[in-house]
């Protein structure tokens, strides 16, 4: 006798066990939206371009007033003839972490009755980036905020093209 039959006989009768259906196959994984991607990448460098497109450098000075503001108040300021009331220094803050004291700075020196106060942002030379970042933030919340009548990079004796006289609008 061979060992199959050996076996069998030594086990005795087996019962088959029911058929199962087959386990379910596993998932396709979800489509890749590669062109979706593309796009926002694309869209997310072509934004970034623009930011840096006319952004400021290190050595530029910041320079703005609104259309009802005299240029004489704009040359006066850039002088450096407006004592300011208050300063900030936003010095090794990030981005968002300046954009932030910036904004609550100009809402409190407003709601204090300050004319003229003074933003130090740095001459962005120490910076990672080419552009001075937090130099180009500034302009470019100032130049949004109702409140600011001008602006102009302080004169040498005040910190250069590293700091910034704001004239702010009277509180109403």
């Amino acid at each position: 006798m061979d060992d199959a039959a050996l076996f069998r006989d030594a086990i005795g009768f087996v019962r088959p066990l029911p058929e199962q259906p087959p386990p379910p196959e596993r998932p396709r994984p979800r489509p890749v939206p590669r062109m979706a991607q593309r796009d926002e990448a694309d869209a997310a460098s072509e934004f970034r371009r623009a930011l840096t497109a006319d952004a400021l450098e290190a050595g530029d000075a910041l320079s703005y007033r609104r259309d009802n503001v005299p240029p004489r108040m704009l040359q006066r300021l850039r002088r450096g003839e407006f004592a300011a009331q208050d300063e900030i220094d936003l010095h090794w803050a990030d981005m968002r972490q300046a954009e932030a004291m910036l904004r609550e700075f100009l809402a409190h020196a407003r709601a204090q009755g300050h004319g003229c106060v003074r933003i130090i942002h740095g001459k962005g030379l120490h910076g990672d980036s080419s552009a001075p970042v937090l130099k180009n933030l500034v302009d470019r919340v100032l130049r949004h905020r109702a409140d600011v009548l001008a602006f102009h990079s302080a004169p040498a004796n005040q910190g250069g093209t590293g700091a910034v006289l704001v004239l702010l609008a009277a509180k109403r």
